[in-house]
């Protein structure tokens, strides 16, 4: 070990959690950009309790090809022998062995308290071991602390202070899927499903699986039903089906409780809707397959950030502070305070073992308990769809392209519009059908169904409507008594309400409340962080890469792909990152001939070195010039036969299918968010117009007459992009043969926070 060398270990620890591979992965390539000698502790604590070949040390190809693999490459065991003094010993002495003062510790909140005490004990153990001659006293002084620093692996989503842990999305990706499937089987027999799922102290996974799939009655730790639950959902059941359901879906926590502290399962609910309705319902008990397959697009680029993140931590840590856990927050890296977030998770616990279960929902945040609220409403079949007599009544219309999510918008909006006694109305064929009056009113029955469809089941068209069909627009919307627009759509939609509020002198119908929700897979819109459609198109966008790289596993081969975007580049980088990309080229982040040919004599070295497959994405309009094409000659002249170049733009697929789980609890939430703000407007005889976004904690609204103030319109982007900050991943985690990273250079920088 040279002078001032670092060393620092990286260990997975708990239940395995699908990215646990790509922030592994990051974590050891960024420590290696760094300068810094990584090591992998095999199967957790035990390892460290084992040492020998347990205690590896990791190289950039050791880590290769794992960012789609499910479960932890580098093993995760229970380890008794870590929980008494002589274990720990142990585990000191083998990380002393090599030279290993450092660990980032990805595990649950049982895992990092160990670590955490570990940490403390420390100085004692290094003591004990410098007593007993089994390590010197230069050894001892140059390891005085263990500097630790912590990362979230749960599917469970269960940590408080973080907003998603490593893991979550993807389980969340099993469940909605088997209720998709469930439901569509269910539906062709009219039968009676009772779901299974994890979530043995949080809720999180039932509760927003119940939301995204559209389930009848959920059962979570934190809201668990009153005495004589068995008759109310019986009813609500039957309700349902009256209503036009032709399947029924419960959910059942693994964890599930009545108000008495009682457990429920799911054989209990099966029995319950037997005697109560008489039918037999089918059990499905989803188990492990939660926690299996390939992580979802989120699980790879957010672990990656967080694993890249952790490697700088981990290096520039002050010894004598106290540990730090890195979260999540609003899609940045938060650091928060280990043992806070640790006593705040188990809070959480006591809480409802003392049947508080109100301080319970509040403690998992607003958004939670926000949820639930939401699901309440989503879920209650309706008694009548008679509309109070003189109710407002609010237009949904969809303007822009296509995006995954928009009839979940649209079911929401109508569920959310008449549990507030408001009449809403469907607008075929978006400004175009509002033009001519296709308008027609929508019941609770009528969406039933399209949460989980792809599509638009009302129409969207990309036109904008030019001024001079502004007077049909206006005519339309006093002959069809519009009170209200809910407009959900991408940048054209943005641009079409933005000139009938230019207009609104010229023509007085445009005086009504009008409210914009982002719906768009280029996620290019103003006032939000992401839009409705962003993350399935991601997700599709990444299927498509990883086939493209399997298709290529058996040659030697350069491949070019582009995704949509136009000159947005979320799709290109974040689909780069996800996917293990060598290098993305974004119209944000503009290159010349000097750098592609740059670029060319890299990948030509790099293949030198031994790659077998190099993937190129960027953005479809990237550059004008330098196109896909373009490229792949560029990169197939260069490499002189050394490896072939193939191109391909992914298309339309990224547009395609059902929604993913977060693009419906997103456009939920929005939606939620704005038929509140309508009503609140409408209630004051306001002609707001507003559009939505969620940026930071919380969904805002921002005046439409000062959108162009923030939106880059010639280039069909807002002025900042919170993402782009990202772009540095690319190199560290994927070329190995890149410059280092300066280590006094500061390339994150989490903000610190207090979980209370």
């Amino acid at each position: 070990m040279t002078a001032g060398e670092k060393r620092l270990g990286i260990l997975t620890s708990g239940g395995d959690a699908q990215g646990m591979n790509a922030a592994v992965r990051a974590v050891i390539r960024t420590a290696l950009k760094l300068g810094a000698t990584p090591y992998a502790v095999m199967e957790g604590w035990q390892g460290a309790v084992d040492g020998g070949d347990r205690i590896k040390q990791m190289g950039w190809n050791d880590v290769s090809s794992i960012l789609n693999e499910g479960g932890t490459v580098i093993g995760t065991a229970r380890c008794p022998a870590f929980r008494e003094k002589d274990g720990r010993r142990q585990a000191c002495k083998n990380l002393l062995a090599h030279g290993i003062d450092r660990l980032v510790v990805i595990g649950g909140d049982g895992s990092l308290t160990g670590t955490n005490e570990f940490k403390n004990e420390w100085p004692e153990l290094v003591a004990e071991l410098l007593a007993q001659g089994e390590i010197t006293a230069e050894v001892a002084a140059a390891h005085p602390t263990l500097v630790i620093v912590g990362l979230v692996g749960s599917i469970d989503n269960d940590l408080v202070g973080t907003d998603m842990t490593i893991g979550a999305d993807s389980a969340l990706h099993r469940i909605v899927d088997a209720i998709d499937n469930v439901s569509a089987t269910a539906a062709s027999h009219q039968r009676t499903f009772v779901i299974e799922v994890m979530g043995r102290h949080c809720g999180y996974l039932p509760l927003m699986a119940a939301v995204a799939g559209g389930a009848d009655y959920v059962f979570t730790p934190e809201n668990p039903p009153q005495v004589g639950w068995e008759k109310d959902m019986a009813i609500k059941l039957s309700l349902g089906r009256e209503a036009g359901r032709r399947e029924s879906i419960v959910i059942v926590a693994e964890g599930a409780l009545d108000a008495e502290g009682n457990r429920i399962t799911s054989a209990d609910v099966a029995a319950v809707i037997e005697k109560e309705l008489g039918v037999t319902p089918r059990i499905t008990i989803l188990g492990h397959v939660q926690r299996g397959g390939t992580p979802s697009a989120y699980d790879r680029w957010m672990p990656t950030l967080l694993g890249y993140a952790a490697a700088h931590e981990i290096l520039q840590a002050d010894p004598q502070k106290p540990a730090n856990i890195l979260g999540v927050r609003r899609n940045r890296v938060t650091r928060i305070p280990l043992m806070e977030a640790v006593a705040a998770t188990r809070r959480v616990g006591k809480l409802i073992a003392e049947k508080n279960f109100t301080a319970a929902t509040e403690a998992r945040g607003t958004s939670f308990a926000k949820m639930m609220r939401i699901n309440s409403i989503l879920s209650e079949p309706p008694q009548t769809d008679i509309i109070p007599e003189g109710a407002k009544r609010i237009a949904i219309l969809h303007a822009g392209g296509l995006a995954p999510g928009m009839n979940t918008a649209a079911r929401a909006a109508v569920r959310i519009g008449l549990d507030a006694g408001i009449e809403m109305l469907g607008v075929q064929g978006s400004f175009r059908g509002l033009a001519e009056g296709n308008v027609e009113p929508l019941s609770w029955a009528a969406v039933e169904g399209w949460a989980f469809k792809g599509g638009a089941a009302l129409g969207t068209r990309r036109a904008v409507p030019r001024v001079e069909e502004f007077y049909s627009i206006g005519r339309a919307i006093e002959n069809s008594r519009i009170d209200a627009l809910l407009v959900i759509g991408g940048l054209n939609a943005y641009e079409a309400v933005y000139s009938m509020v230019k207009e609104r002198d010229r023509y007085p119908a445009f005086n009504i409340p009008i409210m914009l929700v982002p719906a768009t897979i280029d996620n290019n819109l103003p006032g939000s962080d992401l839009s409705i459609g962003a993350d399935t198109a991601l997700n599709n966008a990444v299927w498509a890469l990883d086939r493209i790289k399997e298709s290529a596993a058996a040659s030697h081969r350069c491949f070019v792909a582009d995704t949509m975007g136009r000159r947005c580049g979320y799709l290109a980088l974040m689909s780069g990152i996800a996917s293990g990309a060598e290098k993305v080229y974004l119209n944000e982040l503009p290159v010349d001939l000097a750098a592609i040919n740059d670029d060319a004599i890299a990948l030509k070295e790099t293949f030198g070195h031994g790659r077998k497959l190099f993937l190129v994405v960027r953005n479809e309009e990237a550059h004008d010039v330098y196109n896909r094409e373009f490229l792949a000659r560029v990169f197939e002249t260069e490499g002189e036969g050394m490896y072939d170049v193939r191109h391909s733009a992914l298309g339309h697929l990224q547009q395609g299918g059902a929604p993913t789980p977060f693009d419906r609890l997103l456009a939920t939430h929005l939606v939620y968010e704005a038929i509140l703000e309508l009503e609140e407007i409408l209630g004051r005889g306001g002609k707001d117009a507003r559009y939505m976004g969620m940026n930071d904690a919380a969904v805002h609204s921002n005046p439409v007459e000062h959108m162009m103030e923030v939106l880059d319109i010639k280039n069909r982007r807002p002025f900042e992009q919170w993402w782009l900050s990202l772009s540095p991943i690319i190199s560290t985690v994927s070329m190995e043969f890149a410059d280092s990273i300066p280590a006094n250079v500061p390339i994150y920088a989490p903000e610190s926070v207090t979980v209370f």
